[in-house]
């Protein structure tokens, strides 16, 4: 078998415009080639990557981006999967992306997707993709946040990003999403089960899944109490309540009402111009994380810094010297012409 052509030591730039062409007519080779060239850890294979995104911005941007969490065992990927089918039989396409910070420590259960969503991965119109893990959570946000933009001008119309860390990882999910849905499981009581302030802060809907048979009644409790805990939580709009849903993604039950609840959210948006001014605000953010990221590669890489880096640590883990000190010792070798 051939090597792809991108793997040769230089990539002719001329030959982005091709692999674009292909992205833009929806073929799935060229946009499983594009995102290949985008993950790439070659530096050679930057110049091409940048002149392939930003041949495809223009068709990129037109998608709903929904991030999708939840405590584990809520039926994510049931959900994804039941949602992801009703939007295609609604004559949408799909992307299903994933920002996975754990699967560096155990491999990440996300790359099991297309097992677990067997029937959503053989829709025509759908396509799933995990995110590599990279060394930092920004690091894989930053790849996630380009295969989007590739997703976008492929015509997916509707691109779902689903975090399955912990923490900062929906913070991070929600930073580069029109609409971020809350999964929780029925059975509130003493718990609020997985409620953290953080995150609900910033939902747009909160979803309480598995809501069927015995669990109903104990879901219309936890809606209930939901509802109570958003009012005591400051709205992100003036222009949007957000809501406490109940759905059975298992027996396909409430999903056409959280798709209606989307398309409400950004209708109520863009009447505001809330939606084109969070858009430019994400773009921003995402400008300086990639100005840090690179700052953060320069400095790392920089001879001088990584002869004195080992002694310095080791100094700092033994208690010889500050933190502080050596913080600034590192900076002094980097800016030493």
């Amino acid at each position: 078998m051939g090597r792809p052509f991108y793997s040769e030591p230089r990539f002719f730039l001329h030959k982005t415009h091709d692999l674009a062409e292909g992205v833009k007519q929806g073929q799935l080779r060229a946009l499983a080639k594009a995102i290949t060239l985008i993950e790439s850890h070659n530096t050679d294979h930057s110049p091409a990557a940048a002149a392939l995104l930003e041949e495809l911005l223009p068709a990129a941007g037109n998608a709903m981006r929904i991030g999708i969490s939840g405590v584990p065992g809520v039926g994510k990927s049931t959900f994804i999967e039941a949602f992801g089918l009703h939007l295609t039989r609604l004559g949408h396409k799909v992307a299903v992306l994933a920002v996975d910070p754990s699967s560096q420590i155990s491999g990440g259960s996300i790359l099991g997707d297309k097992t677990r969503m067997e029937e959503l991965a053989r829709d025509p119109n759908a396509f799933i993709r995990p995110s590599p893990a990279g060394s930092t959570l920004g690091g894989v946000a930053r790849k996630t946040r380009e295969t989007m933009l590739l997703c976008e001008a492929a015509g997916y119309d509707v691109v779902i990003v689903e975090t399955v860390g912990v923490g900062q990882s929906e913070i991070t999910v929600a930073s580069m999403v029109d609409f971020f849905l809350l999964l929780q499981l029925p059975g509130a009581g003493d718990e609020l089960q997985g409620i953290k302030k953080g995150v609900m802060e910033i939902a747009d809907a909160i979803l309480i899944n598995k809501a069927d048979g015995d669990n109903r009644p104990r879901a219309e409790l936890a809606r209930s109490q939901y509802v109570n805990a958003l009012h005591l939580i400051r709205a992100k709009s003036d222009h949007w309540q957000v809501p406490a849903l109940l759905c059975s993604a298992l027996h396909g039950e409430g999903i056409a009402e959280v798709w209606e609840t989307i398309r409400d959210f950004r209708r109520a948006m863009e009447e505001s111009g809330e939606f084109a001014e969070k858009r430019q605000r994400q773009a921003g953010d995402w400008m300086w994380t990639m100005v840090m990221d690179e700052l953060k590669q320069l400095f790392l890489h920089d001879p001088k810094v990584e002869a004195l880096l080992p002694r310095l640590q080791e100094a700092v883990d033994r208690g010889i010297t500050t933190p502080g000190i050596a913080a600034r010792r590192l900076l002094e070798a980097f800016r030493r012409p």
